[in-house]
């Protein structure tokens, strides 16, 4: 069965159906919140959801989250391969990825694993086949794993832009998450994480860094605080391939403890637009907090980013991928400029 390409005007994320219309005046400011995802964007649930239920891989997801985080990473230079510079570098974290039969989104972190295979994460919700109101990850129907993906720069509204390198799907949280018949409704709500394996022939194209502000330097285990200030980096289509609207930051709102850390708020003065959903979020040291996910309705915009600790453990535990790391930056982190 053929899925119909969607554009960025359709990939609103759990946004409690805000109108295509409505999200574009949101997001006049330009830069971070928003889906840029291929899928669809639809809205975050208006009120938390209970985690009664929870299974034993969501569990074990947590704890390894917490306690677990430094065998989660490696440095780059440990990573056992070369990377470009992050000045030549064209495949990295904030790059645009098109996956086939969906749509544009904003790729967060590099990963790496046993094998010596390299990997760009973007979120769950940029394979869906479903309508923007379909953001439960347990039931959400999503592309396959082995679903081709671009890479991508300059991409518009017009076209996608030029082709840099390409990939194949090979996780999704989503499709996981129903083969283990995941019930915790936290965890089906927020866990939105893919993997893409990079093809070899554009390995040499990759660095690790987040553009502008460097980073990450190790993952977050510990949430956030009221007040505390993000670092992202999207690349919507809408924004025209013009980098100086990429940058952004916001501040956080205090964890809802009946989350179960699944997800963080954001308030931006530039919130997210369609197309910048998956884009990686880095906390006030600079490390890895989350991945966007979803745009809630309120003043100031609230971005909700899933949590890339648990979200990590969590494909750990059912990717099949042997060492699943994530690669830090090569670039120091550097929140002044």
């Amino acid at each position: 069965m053929s899925h119909v390409e969607r554009t960025p005007m359709q990939a609103l994320r759990r946004v409690i159906l805000i109108p295509a219309t409505l999200a574009l005046v949101a997001a006049t400011g330009s830069l971070a919140a928003g889906c840029s995802r291929s899928g669809d964007d639809s809205s975050a649930p208006s009120s938390s959801v209970s985690s009664s239920g929870a299974s034993s891989s969501s569990t074990t997801a947590a704890k390894h989250a917490d306690g677990d985080a430094d065998q989660a990473t490696v440095a780059a230079d440990k990573a056992g391969r070369s990377w470009a510079t992050a000045a030549a570098a064209t495949i990295t974290p904030g790059t645009q990825t098109y996956t086939e039969g969906a749509g544009q989104c904003t790729s967060n972190y590099v990963f790496t694993d046993d094998a010596g295979n390299v990997y760009l994460g973007q979120a769950a919700h940029c394979a869906t086949t479903g309508k923007s109101d379909e953001t439960n990850g347990c039931s959400a129907g999503s592309l396959p794993v082995g679903t081709a993906v671009t890479f991508n720069r300059q991409g518009s509204p017009m076209d996608h832009g030029a082709t840099i390198g390409s990939g194949q799907l090979v996780y999704s949280s989503w499709p996981a998450m129903q083969q283990d018949g995941e019930k915790d409704q936290n965890v089906c709500a927020y866990n939105d994480f893919a993997l893409i394996e990079i093809a070899d022939a554009d390995l040499a194209k990759v660095n690790p860094s987040l553009p502008y502000w460097g980073g990450p330097v190790g993952i977050n285990t510990g949430g956030t605080g009221n007040g505390d200030r993000v670092y992202s980096y999207g690349n919507s289509s809408l924004r025209g391939g013009i980098a100086g609207l990429s940058p952004q930051t916001g501040e956080s709102k205090a964890d809802d403890p009946a989350t179960g850390g699944w997800t963080h708020e954001l308030a931006s003065p530039t919130p997210g637009i369609p197309g910048d959903s998956g884009s990686a979020y880095l906390d006030h040291d600079g490390r890895a907090l989350g991945t966007l996910s979803t745009l809630g309705v309120s003043l100031p915009i609230v971005n909700n980013v899933g949590d890339i600790s648990r979200e990590l453990a969590y494909a750990r535990a059912h990717s099949g991928i042997a060492g699943l790391r994530l690669v830090l930056g090569t670039e120091k982190f550097d929140a002044n400029r």
